[in-house]
């Protein structure tokens, strides 16, 4: 059997995006009906059990399928795993290899930029979320929908998690108008003009939920299943939660940046009344020498407030830098895909 290595690629800017024509099948070859997204990264010891649960769960569906693994720069043997399954399967499996770690959601931009079926569905490699659940996004597809996000049923995760999610998802709900009960499951189903949408927005840094929810004209949502992780640990750490959430709040909303510009007015008229407070006493009563820890107090308030409100710039200053300089999301080392002919 010919499976030659694919010739090596090199991840796109914005331009290329806008450029590139949507991935399509080999000549005489049907068009996928569906094509499952797995980023993966350090996933070695539960490879072989996502193996065993995912093919049989698609199989099932009836559907032509392909997946696309992108390895995410791994440290371990999940590449060679997956080339593995790559020589089992490779009439519906593609592995795309990058050459080092850029992240779940650029890892799925790519597997989005090289997928060819009419649905897509992602889904991560940790077996949290069950592959049949899979069925349940198409069905509530077929009523309609354009983007199906999902929503964990009794929750596998620590209780800092669980209630972390909660604030921050009341947090952005409120800042940018974007209502996504379950922000953190990644099993979600799109269209194929939804993904295609987003293949053309030129972002270094987004949250592709929160964007294929601006383009849906129907999105509805489904509750799925949530297990424990079958091996190893989670790939989020506290600081990565914070920093996803920064570049969710910061790519959908000014909003951090008026109720600072309002905050700012506020202390300024407040600081104002209190000067011209202190120099009526001053007038009236004479020189006081009582109140100058309270004057420290409130001067640590407000320089504290101000290296706040530089920090949030910052991060709005950040973005624009990362944007300007128009490197490529992520970089492809090589791609393993079935030679058609």
């Amino acid at each position: 059997m010919n499976q030659p290595l694919a010739p090596t690629r090199v991840g796109y800017d914005a331009n290329d995006l806008r450029a590139q024509p949507p991935a399509s099948a080999p000549a005489g070859q049907p068009a996928p009906v569906l094509s499952v997204v797995i980023p993966v990264y350090n996933e070695e010891d539960g490879l072989a059990a996502l193996f065993a649960r995912l093919y049989p769960a698609l199989d099932a569906l009836g559907l032509r399928y392909e997946v696309i693994f992108i390895n995410d720069g791994s440290r371990d043997r999940s590449a060679a795993l997956l080339a593995e399954q790559f020589e089992k399967r490779p009439e519906v499996t593609r592995v795309i290899l990058f050459n080092g770690n850029f992240g779940q959601h650029r890892a799925i931009l790519a597997g989005f930029a090289h997928c060819r079926g009419e649905r897509i569905v992602t889904l991560d490699a940790d077996l949290q979320n069950p592959p049949e659940d899979i069925a349940t996004l198409l069905a509530k597809m077929d009523e309609g929908h354009d983007y199906i996000g999902s929503i964990r049923r009794q929750r596998q995760d620590v209780a800092w998690r669980k209630w972390a999610s909660k604030a921050m998802n009341r947090l952005r709900a409120k800042l940018t108008r974007i209502n996504i009960t379950d922000q953190g499951c990644m099993l979600r189903a799109y269209s194929r003009d939804i993904v295609s949408l987003i293949n053309q927005c030129g972002e270094m840094n987004t949250f592709i939920p929160a964007l294929a929810y601006q383009f849906a004209r129907s999105p509805a949502e489904v509750v799925v299943g949530h297990e424990e992780r079958f091996a190893g640990e989670s790939k989020y750490s506290l600081y990565s939660l914070i920093r996803l959430n920064f570049d969710l709040v910061t790519s959908f909303s000014v909003v951090p940046l008026q109720w600072f510009s309002l905050l700012g007015m506020l202390i300024s008229g407040g600081a104002g009344l209190l000067v011209l407070l202190l120099i009526g006493r001053r007038i009236v009563i004479g020189p006081e020498e009582g109140g100058l820890f309270t004057l420290f107090a409130i001067a640590f308030f407000l320089i504290g407030l101000a290296l706040f409100g530089i920090g949030l710039i910052g991060e709005y200053v950040g973005r624009i830098y990362s944007e300007v300089r128009h490197r490529p999301r992520y970089v492809i080392s090589a791609i393993l895909e079935r030679d058609h002919g």
